[in-house]
């Protein structure tokens, strides 16, 4: 049985004191922890640790999805211990990702952890030592088999990344991905950036294409830590813009898989009818990707009556050309035959990492922040998840196209039953002033999945930590599993179906 007084539970965006979590012995949380992740309705948010004057604190947030829950759990290591602790990724293996991260960075020992390498090689880790260049690839001795390496440096205009495959003439048994190639240091310089405006614009720049996505979790994330509540609009516009940027990535991905196949009616299509969503968030905010929208306690930028009618005639003519070329381009056997029963990841699969987002949807798991731990806007205008079977190319293709469908239709809603007011318009408050010995955390359904926020003060109320979790850190695993017994030809279609973040995952 779990003792529930050793657990702390709060709702997402709120804060908490730090000694109202409690710091329980590493056998008690790791029970605690085993038996909270054997049940499928949780899942880990987020699992780190900090420096607390000479020892090392951990704190893992729980997402408990069935009540709308946080729950969370603390355990110490003081520095006169041994840097060793009994891993538990070989219970509950989606916690491999957390345990390398605290690995790399403190030089924690997890005892048979199965694949305790390097997750970024980050300027600030524990062992410099080891260089980028020695990352311990898995491999197999074999005269039959080969070895293939594809990047960090691509052919197109991509980020830095590292895939390495052991083939068997032109069949995948093994693809192992490296990362860790561009780091910026971004969760350093919040701290270092005592000014929540710069702190702002380092959080649009996390991730390029999830701007909205990070800076509304990093907004949501201060604001719970100084008590700050915001009206109902500010929620609803950062859950617009949440939906735009979801509807302009996957139809730029839609067109992207268009052109991995030779599709080019569909990969121009696609991709002029993406520039008419972002030129209105363009229109909106002044940035095609809506930097400059969000803002710590406010906005310059509130959506009005005029924006409205602007908004409903973009989607308008968006729908009209997009059913149009979705009835021609999902129809196509060449295209079902090229994505169909390639790159299958199943749900037991899917569950076993830790897949989040979309890269969980596709394999029948409906996990979704909207639903699972919803805001303001999503508890007035409820959202219903959609899921696909398979968990194939296909698969991930179709659910953009029907989460384009109910995000306009969810944006539609709010258009019919809300009326806009830019007179009850919140400033940005940059000052504010943040509660003591406190932890926050702010969970977004962001268009790859759940993005994580967390942050800690110190005793004069000054940001101590602050932990930052992209989507791409569970999904990653999911791509390497989709080449599993397909052909090497099959990458680049897996690759783009998932569109996971480099940038998001170094940091």
């Amino acid at each position: 049985m779990i003792d529930l007084n050793k657990i702390a539970k709060i709702k997402n965006n709120e804060s908490i004191s730090l000694k109202d979590i409690a710091i329980i012995d590493y056998e008690e949380f790791s029970h605690i922890v085993i038996e909270l992740l054997k049940q499928p309705e949780n899942h880990c948010l987020s699992y780190f640790a900090y420096k607390s004057n000479d020892n090392l604190q951990f704190i893992m947030a729980v997402g408990d999805d069935k009540n709308h829950n946080i729950l969370l759990l603390s355990h110490l290591l003081k520095s006169d211990e041994k840097p060793e602790l009994e891993s538990l990724t070989k219970e509950i293996f989606a916690l491999h990702i957390f345990e390398r991260e605290i690995h790399e960075n403190f030089g924690i020992n997890f005892i048979e952890h199965p694949w305790l390498k390097p997750v970024r090689f980050a300027n600030n880790r524990a062992n410099k030592e080891m260089q980028i260049n020695d990352y311990p690839f898995y491999s197999i001795k074999s005269e039959e088999l080969h070895e293939v390496g594809v990047g960090p440096i691509h052919a197109g205009v991509i980020e830095p990344g590292h895939f390495r495959f052991i083939c068997n003439g032109e069949n995948v048994l093994h693809l192992e991905i490296q990362l860790g190639w561009q780091h910026r240091g971004i969760e350093k310089l919040f701290l270092d950036k005592e000014n929540n405006l710069q702190r702002n614009l380092l959080a649009e720049n996390i991730a390029g294409d999830t701007a909205i996505g990070h800076t509304t979790a990093f907004a949501q994330t201060i604001e719970a830590l100084a008590g700050k509540q915001l009206g109902k609009q500010r929620h609803i516009e950062r859950a617009l813009a949440l939906e735009l940027e979801r509807i302009a990535i996957h139809t730029g991905d839609i067109s992207a898989l268009c052109t991995d196949i030779a599709y080019h009616f569909g990969s121009n299509v696609f991709g002029i009818l993406r520039t008419a969503i972002i030129n209105f968030m363009q229109f909106w905010s002044g940035n095609r990707f809506g930097k400059s929208l969000i803002r710590v306690g406010g906005t310059h930028l509130p959506f009005t009556e005029e924006l409205k009618v602007e908004l409903l005639d973009v989607l308008s003519k968006y729908e009209k050309q997009f059913e149009e070329m979705v009835y021609i381009t999902f129809r196509l056997p060449s295209v079902q035959n090229r994505f169909d029963f390639i790159g299958i990841v199943s749900p037991e699969q899917a569950r076993t990492i830790g897949t989040v987002g979309l890269s969980a949807r596709m394999s029948q798991i409906e996990r979704d922040i909207r639903v699972s731990h919803p805001n303001f806007a999503y508890q007035e205008f409820p959202y219903e998840t959609i899921t696909a079977e398979r968990g194939d190319v296909f698969a991930r293709f179709l659910l953009k196209k029907k989460e384009i469908r109910k995000s306009i239709s969810w944006i539609r809603n709010v258009m019919e039953n809300y009326n806009f007011d830019a007179s009850q318009n919140e400033k940005p408050d940059y000052q504010l002033k943040l509660k003591p010995s406190s932890f926050a955390i702010s969970l977004v359904e962001a268009w790859r999945g759940e993005v994580c926020h967390c942050a800690i003060t110190d005793e004069a109320g000054k940001l101590k930590h602050y932990k930052i979790k992209d989507p791409s850190m569970h999904n990653w695993k999911a791509l390497e599993l989709s080449l599993r017994n397909v052909e090497i030809s099959d990458f680049p279609i897996n690759n783009k179906s998932y569109n996971l973040s480099y940038c998001g995952h170094d940091l």
